[in-house]
C-alpha cells in the first residue's frame, strides 16, 4: 500500500485581505508585515517535516508565504490550477453594501447549486474545479511525500471538494483562516483522500 500525505495551507495576510478588499487571481498582491509573521510561524512549527515539494500558486502571495522552506532548497513547483478563482470586475475594489448584497447573492446561488454562476469577467466555482483537476493530478504523479501545497481561500475549498469528492456546493464547509492548514492522506490503492487535519491554527500562536 502506498500512500501519500498532503499538507495545505492558506497564503498569509496581504493589506487586501486586512482592508476586506478582493483579490482574485488577478491581484498580485505580496505579503504585509502580519502575514510574514504568519509564515514564519509556520515554518518554525513545520521546518522538521521533510516535505520533498512545495506546490504554489503562481501568485506571489503563495509563494512568499512558503519562502522560507524553498530557500532551505527544498524543489518548488508552481501551478496556475492552484490561482485563485477569479473575481472579475469586482476584484481590487472596496465592497460597498450594493457589492455585498450581491456577494451574498452568489454564493448562496453556488450553495444552491447553481455553480456555474460567476462575477462578470470572473470564473464559476465549476470552472476553478476543472482548471485543478490536472493540477492534482500532477502532484498525485510526484513521488515525493509529503508534499506542502499553499494556494488561495476559496480555491482551497474547492479543492478539498474535488479532493474528498464532495458536492461542490458544500464548499463553504471548509472554513479557512490565513495560514490555517489541512492535512490529508491519498491511498493510491484506493484512490481516495481522508481528511486528517482540518483548518489547523495553533501554529499562529507564535506571532507576538
Amino acid at each position: 500500500m502506498r500512500n501519500k500525505t498532503i499538507y495545505i495551507i492558506r497564503h498569509g495576510q496581504t493589506e487586501y485581505n486586512r482592508k476586506g478588499v478582493v483579490q482574485g487571481s488577478g491581484i498580485d498582491a505580496p505579503l504585509n508585515d502580519t502575514g510574514w509573521k504568519q509564515a514564519q510561524a509556520f515554518f518554525h512549527h513545520y521546518q522538521q517535516t521533510p516535505f520533498r515539494r512545495v506546490y504554489t500558486s503562481v501568485l506571489q502571495r503563495s509563494i512568499q508565504t512558503v519562502s522560507p522552506f524553498l530557500e532551505g532548497g527544498i524543489p518548488h513547483t508552481p501551478l496556475e490550477g492552484l490561482n485563485e478563482i477569479n473575481w472579475g470586475e469586482k476584484e481590487g475594489k472596496v465592497a460597498n453594501a450594493e457589492d455585498h448584497k450581491y456577494y451574498s447573492y452568489i454564493i448562496n446561488s453556488w450553495k444552491e447549486g447553481d455553480l456555474d454562476q460567476a462575477i462578470k469577467g470572473g470564473e464559476s466555482p465549476r470552472m476553478v474545479m476543472e482548471r485543478q483537476k490536472p493540477a492534482l493530478q500532477a502532484i498525485l504523479k510526484d513521488d515525493g511525500d509529503p508534499v506542502l501545497i499553499c494556494m488561495h481561500g476559496r480555491a482551497m475549498r474547492i479543492l478539498l471538494c474535488l479532493m474528498l469528492n464532495h458536492d461542490l456546493s458544500r464548499m463553504d464547509d471548509f472554513e479557512h483562516a490565513n495560514l490555517c492548514l489541512y492535512v490529508l492522506n491519498y491511498d493510491y490503492d484506493k484512490q481516495n483522500f481522508e481528511l486528517t487535519i482540518k483548518n489547523e491554527q495553533a501554529h499562529l500562536s507564535l506571532i507576538n
